[in-house]
This record gives C-alpha cells, sequence and structure tokens, in this order.
C-alpha cells in the first residue's frame, strides 16, 4: 500500500514537471519563418511561433524582440491553441525591449512633389484604405472644417454652419466626407458619411445610427473632415482614392524626405476566438505596444438593451469564448477604436496594468449577448406588456462575460472619435471587478453599467476625474437600469412596481458595490444612478465635486460617502423605493426634483448649516442628522478623513482610506495626471427659481442641470409646470411635470417668456411644444 501511495506520488510530480516545463520560442522582424525559432535564429512573424506552440507541451512563451510587427491579418486564437490550466502561453514583448504591433503599414519611398500652398502630395502604389496618417508616430488630422484646435472644448472644433449649403458650394465632390456631431441633447454622438450633394447644395448622407437615442444632430457642435478643399492647415492631409494621390500640409518642423509614414489597416490586432462548449483557455499577451487600428465609428451600430448606447463588438484586441486569456502590461496606442473589448462568453479574463491612451472610442467593454436577456427590449420607448414577461430571474443563457477583471490600468484620452464611450463598459455581464484604475480626460462616463443584468459587479478603489468633458446629463460613474420591467412612462413604471414589486430584481439579481472610490466631474455628477437603477451598495466613496444623484430606482443603499461642494440629489423617486441615505456628510442641502416618498431611510447625516438640515426634516428626512463644520484633517492635500472631534462621527461615519485610489504600478502612477483638488465653499443653497403663476398653473423656470437631467432636456431652459388647475381646460392639454419649450414653434426660456408668447393671443389657438416623460410632444387645445 505505502508503495502504491509513493508511485502515485512520484507519478504525479513528474505530471506536474511535465506540464510547468517552458519552451521558449523567439521572433524579431528580422527573423525567417523557416527558423527553429531559437534566440539566434527566431521566426519572423507571430502566427508562426503560434503554429509551433501548438504542437508543443508544457508551458510556452514567446518573445518577440525589439521592432514594429507590421501584421498584415489579426492573430487569432482558436480553441487549437488553447492550453492546460499549467501551461499557458504567453506573448511576451523580450525584457527592456520596445515591441510594437501595429495594424497598419509603413509607406516608404514615396516621392514627395509639391502641389501647392505649402502642400504636398505623393503618389500611392499600395491598396490600403487611409482611414488614418501618422507621421513620426504622431496621429495628423484630416483635411476639416473648422480646422483641428487643441484647445478646443468639443470635438478639437466644431460650427454651427459645417454643413451649410453656402459651405458645401465650395465642394466639388464631397462624396467619401465624414459629419461628426454631438447628440442634440448632448448625450454622446453621431457620425454620417457624405454620399454626394444636390443642385441646391444639400447633402446626401449615410449614418447617424450610433446613439441608441435617435435624436438628430446638435446645431453647433459638429465638423466635417476628408473634404478636399478643406485642406488649408499644416497637418492636414487628404487622400484622393481615384487618383491615389496622397496630399499632406506637412507641419513646418518636419522634414518628409526622412518622415516615418504610417496608415492602419486592421481593425483588430489580436482577436480570442471561441466559444461556451469550446472557449480558447490560458493565453496572454503582455507588455506589447497596440498601434495603428482603424477607426470603427461606422460600424457602431448595435443598440444595448435600452440605454443610450450602440456598440460594436471590436477592439484592438477582442475576446470571445475565452476563458482565463490575459492583456498585461500592454500600451494601446491611439488605437481607432475600442481597446478590448470583451464579448458574450468570457470567464475570468484580466486586463491589468495596461496603459490605453486616446482610444477612438472606449478603454475596455465588457457586452453579452441579448439572446441571453429575458425580455429583452432595446430602444428607450419600448416597453413590455405585462402580460408578456418572462417571469424566470436572472440570464436565460450562459452566453455572456462574468467573473472577469480590470485592474490597475490608466486609460486617458478616450473618446477621440466616438463620444459615447466609457474607461469601463459594462452590458449584460455579471460580476465584472474593476479596481484599481485611473480613468480620465473623457468625453463622457469613466465607468458606465448599461443596465441591471446582471449585477453583482464590484467597482473599488478608482480614481475616476475630468470627465464628461464634451458630452451632458451624465456623470464619472453612470448607470441605467431599464430592464425589463421598466416603462419609459413615469405613471405606467409607478403602477407597475407598486403592484408588482417582485418584477424590479428579475435583472438585477445581484447587488453591485461601488467602494473606496474617488470621482469628480465638472459637468455633470460624481455618481449618476439614472433611469431605474437597482440593486446598489455605494459606501466609502469620496466625491470630489459633482455630489450624487439617484433617480427613480430601487433598494439603493448609501452609506459613509463624502461629497464635497455638494450634496445628494434624489431625482424622480417612486414610492417604497427602498433607498437607505445615511452616514454621508454633505456640504450642501439636498437637491430634490419630484420626490414625494422618501424611500426606507434617510437619516444620520452631517449637513454643513442649521439651514440645510431645517430643509431636509420638512421633508420628513434627517431626524437625527447633525450640522457643523465636519473638520477634515488636510483637505489641501486630499485628506477627506475628519478629526476625532467631528460631529459626523457622533452619527456613524466611518473614516476611509485617503491614499489608495487609482493604479498601483510605479510606472503607471509616474505617467498619470493628479485629480485637481477643489477650493472648499462653506454654503450652497437649494434654493430653486421662485414658484409663479400663470393661468392658475404654479410654475417655475428650468435653472440647474439636475433639472435639466430630470426632463431630459436639451439645455437650462422651458418652464416646469408644478400644478395645473382641475376642473379646467388646462387639464386638456398639461400635466404636472411638464416642462413647456415652446409656443408656436418659438423658444421660451422662462415663464416671463411663456407670458410675453402668450399675451395679446387666443390661448386656444397656441400650439405648445412640451416635454413629457424625456419625450417632445406638440400639444394645444
Amino acid at each position: 500500500m505505502i508503495m502504491k501511495k509513493l508511485f502515485i506520488i512520484v507519478l504525479g510530480c513528474v505530471f506536474f514537471v511535465a506540464c510547468s516545463r517552458e519552451t521558449v520560442y523567439y521572433v524579431a522582424p528580422s527573423g525567417n519563418d523557416s527558423n527553429p525559432g531559437t534566440e539566434q535564429l527566431p521566426f519572423a512573424s507571430i502566427t508562426r511561433a503560434q503554429k509551433e506552440a501548438r504542437q508543443t507541451k508544457g508551458v510556452v512563451t514567446v518573445y518577440l524582440r525589439k521592432g514594429v510587427y507590421y501584421i498584415a491579418e489579426p492573430v487569432i486564437f482558436t480553441p487549437e491553441d488553447s492550453r492546460k490550466e499549467h501551461s499557458p502561453l504567453r506573448i511576451v514583448a523580450y525584457p527592456n525591449e520596445k515591441v510594437v504591433v501595429s495594424g497598419g503599414v509603413l509607406l516608404d519611398g514615396l516621392q514627395w512633389q509639391t502641389w501647392r500652398d505649402g502642400i504636398m502630395q505623393a503618389k500611392i502604389g499600395q491598396d490600403v484604405p487611409f482611414d488614418q496618417l501618422f507621421a513620426n508616430g504622431q496621429l495628423q488630422p484630416m483635411a476639416r472644417y473648422p480646422n483641428f484646435d487643441p484647445l478646443a472644448s468639443h470635438y478639437n472644433g466644431t460650427a454651427a454652419d459645417a454643413i451649410a449649403p453656402e459651405r458645401v458650394a465650395n465642394w466639388a465632390n464631397p462624396s467619401g466626407g465624414y459629419i461628426h456631431a454631438l447628440h442634440r441633447h448632448e448625450w454622446g454622438g453621431y457620425h454620417w458619411m457624405i454620399t454626394g450633394k444636390n443642385e441646391q447644395n444639400e447633402l446626401s448622407m449615410v449614418g447617424g445610427y450610433q446613439n441608441n437615442r435617435l435624436m438628430g444632430m446638435h446645431e453647433r457642435f459638429r465638423f466635417v473632415e476628408n473634404i478636399f478643399e478643406e485642406l488649408d492647415a499644416p497637418g492636414e492631409w487628404y487622400f484622393d482614392k481615384t487618383a491615389h494621390v496622397l496630399y499632406f500640409y506637412p507641419p513646418e518642423s518636419m522634414n518628409l524626405a526622412t518622415a516615418r509614414i504610417e496608415t492602419p489597416c486592421l481593425k483588430e490586432l489580436f482577436v480570442f476566438k471561441g466559444s461556451e462548449q469550446q472557449p480558447v483557455r490560458n493565453i496572454s499577451i503582455e507588455g506589447l505596444e497596440l498601434a495603428h487600428t482603424l477607426r470603427t465609428f461606422m460600424d457602431t451600430r448595435e443598440p444595448l438593451l435600452r440605454s443610450d448606447w450602440a456598440i460594436f463588438r471590436s477592439g484592438a484586441v477582442l475576446m470571445e469564448g475565452a476563458e482565463h486569456c490575459a492583456v498585461r502590461n500592454c500600451f494601446f496606442n491611439q488605437v481607432g477604436g475600442n481597446a478590448v473589448f470583451i464579448s458574450n462568453y468570457n470567464r475570468f479574463n484580466e486586463v491589468t496594468g495596461c496603459h490605453i491612451d486616446g482610444a477612438g472610442a472606449s478603454g475596455v467593454c465588457f457586452v453579452g449577448d441579448p439572446a441571453a436577456v429575458r425580455s429583452p427590449l432595446f430602444e428607450y420607448n419600448e416597453s413590455n406588456p405585462l402580460e408578456a414577461l418572462d417571469l424566470t430571474p436572472g440570464p436565460k443563457t450562459g452566453n455572456y462575460p462574468a467573473d472577469c477583471r480590470v485592474y490597475d490600468n490608466l486609460m486617458c484620452g478616450l473618446g477621440r472619435v466616438e463620444k459615447q464611450i466609457a474607461g469601463v463598459q459594462i452590458s449584460m455581464s455579471q460580476r465584472i471587478t474593476v479596481s484599481h484604475n485611473t480613468i480620465y480626460d473623457l468625453p463622457r462616463s469613466g465607468i458606465n453599467i448599461s443596465e441591471g443584468t446582471w449585477g453583482g459587479h464590484i467597482l473599488e478603489f478608482n480614481d475616476v476625474f475630468n470627465t464628461v468633458l464634451e458630452t451632458g446629463d451624465h456623470g464619472s460613474f453612470n448607470s441605467w437600469g431599464r430592464d425589463r420591467y421598466w416603462h419609459p412612462r413615469s405613471n405606467e413604471m409607478r403602477q407597475r412596481v407598486a403592484d408588482n414589486p417582485d418584477l424590479i430584481l428579475l435583472d438585477a439579481i445581484e447587488t453591485t458595490i461601488i467602494r473606496n472610490n474617488r470621482f469628480r466631474c465638472d459637468h455633470g455628477w460624481d455618481i449618476d444612478l439614472d433611469d431605474g437603477s437597482s440593486n446598489y451598495h455605494i459606501y466609502n466613496n469620496l466625491c470630489l465635486n459633482g455630489g450624487l444623484k439617484l433617480r427613480e430606482g430601487f433598494y439603493r443603499t448609501v452609506e459613509n460617502n463624502i461629497m464635497i461642494n455638494n450634496s445628494f440629489h434624489p431625482h424622480v423617486w417612486f414610492n417604497n423605493s427602498g433607498d437607505v441615505f445615511k452616514h454621508n456628510i454633505v456640504m450642501a442641502p439636498y437637491f430634490p426634483i419630484q420626490v414625494r416618498d422618501w424611500g426606507k431611510e434617510v437619516d444620520y447625516n452631517a449637513f454643513p448649516d442649521n439651514e440645510s438640515l431645517q430643509k431636509a426634516r420638512e421633508n420628513g428626512t434627517d431626524q437625527h442628522s447633525v450640522y457643523g463644520n465636519v473638520e477634515f484633517m488636510d483637505p489641501s492635500t486630499g485628506d477627506y478623513r475628519v478629526k476625532d472631534s467631528s460631529p459626523a462621527l457622533t452619527v456613524g461615519f466611518k473614516n476611509f482610506e485617503m491614499n489608495k485610489f487609482g493604479v498601483v504600478s510605479p510606472d503607471l502612477k509616474a505617467l498619470s495626471k493628479k485629480a485637481p483638488l477643489p477650493d472648499l465653499i462653506e454654503f450652497l443653497s437649494a434654493t430653486s427659481d421662485e414658484i409663479q403663476h400663470f393661468m392658475g398653473m404654479q410654475l417655475r423656470n428650468v435653472t440647474t442641470m439636475g433639472e435639466r437631467s430630470a426632463a431630459g432636456l436639451s439645455e437650462i431652459a422651458g418652464v416646469w409646470v408644478i400644478t395645473v388647475p382641475s376642473g379646467t381646460k388646462l387639464r386638456e392639454i398639461f400635466q404636472p411635470d411638464d416642462v413647456i419649450l415652446a409656443a408656436d414653434g418659438k423658444r421660451i426660456a422662462n415663464a416671463n417668456g411663456l407670458t410675453k408668447a402668450c399675451k395679446g393671443q387666443n390661448i386656444e389657438k397656441i400650439t405648445f411644444t412640451v416635454s413629457r416623460n424625456q419625450k417632445e410632444l406638440k400639444v394645444k387645445f
């Protein structure tokens, strides 16, 4: 018996040694695929090493030696490449050597000739798409109007007349040009490709599907590019696809004779392609610079579940059907679309230690299969009849990402092309951990959760700031919860959840935790839980500017957070929400909008002054809350812990660590910007515009970002209807919580404007435009 056990142990040791034996292959730009792949005789291509690894047992490491690898097609890992648990395949940059994997081509041997006005031209013999142009590693702007301005707030320059007929008249053939514009309400952006123009100089175009709430382009924030006649500024370029001629206006300091000119050709560089039944397992790419992928904005058209998003399932790295695979310590250098896209079935994958800079779209996306969702709907205004709802909790299939991790990544300058983006986007996924990331300089959110399917996410120790820079009505963290029970009409929604409270958690089956993060948003909310977001536990977060918003939703516990220079923004709450707001520090009165029922518990909070506290108590909340100077330890250095004598400690607030936000790798820390710290404001008033009266109605001017958000308006303007007298004709056209926007097509900015518009007119003949349930309607008697 002893000998039998000894034999089993020895056999196990032999098996472990065999499995853990490492085989190393080498690849170099100067190599040859006929070589054996040794350090002295390396392969030339990654795919040649990949082929050899398939035949090799044990641990396999493929070292890429320094240089640029221009790949003609993506490196695709299939189940044939899968590795056993202790025998991974690693594609790794050789230590201390710079390795670039490029999806572009090098345009060498160009014969530049002078065209005119400082513009050069060269004939191109290669068949390439010319989507972007890099000169000496610097991305150059397409010929565009208005010209590229690095300091401009939106799109690096916009103009209301970008597609005006007067300007279009100057364009001989604009076909192939692009129009980029913000959403009318600034909820992301749109893109169109121009297909021609008519005799009236009106453009024909295709596109405009990149946002899931189609409301048309913004009247001011728009620009055009890839228009030959707009080639008029240093750095701009244009490629004539018919004549195969590249025109380039080089910057004054550039020597074209020696310049390195590159242009992308691929959408993806590495693809993990498996399935739930046959996943790709145990493969990682590490230490690489990934560059020169195509922009994908014209492919962004798949709607997500009633969020504001449309997506394209692609990225410089695409994972679909993978387990225990990883992207580690890679530099995504101005890739054209998403950096990493994790689509459908994926388990236990990770993105760690990466630097994602200047991506055209998002940093890391997790998006599951809509077919895994029960009773899925896609457009905001759609709704499920109650009798048609699938009442089984949770997902229908396993075809979605779960148990994956995004850890210690620096993401900045994202959304260079697309504006409905995020540092980390989560949709139709479960138990995604987003931890110790530093995310900043984005047009929209740093972290976004599109809906409640299926919760269980953990967001912790992230540092997210300088967000919502080009859009509106959003936050550094943003979420929606328009799950299967949700209805776009507020009254219908109230009745549904009152009658059927069990519907609320059919999709949000696990609690999402947001803890120990630092958020700062100067153009929205630090934490923004929008329509229907439910089943959250939010604690130990430092909010540096925008405060925390909870729109209609259920079962949110918000405790032990600090809101610097701001406060709590409850919007449009329903009865019996189950919400809890306690042990928090606020520095202003609450900012409620349409809140009639204050949830399960709002109490034991610390206010800046007695006036703010008393205003809260008028709503029946905060009977045990306190006020006074909370005595931060050292706000000038970002230490907002409170001293032992702070009144906040008497109502249950507990200090939490202030020095663990963001990336942990020394190299990434050295590269990262620091979150800007605010000057403390002693008192912020919550007073809204005063109540005004019109024909028996009570009205209030729309004056705050919160009111704009609550009503879903395109700007801070209009007249909020508070009450409408019963038994009057006004009840035929106006409802409480309408916002009056226009009278006979003329914009109404405030109550005075409404009075002037109706003065001397027969009101029964006026057509009013109102916003109701975030939808504009024409109403009249």
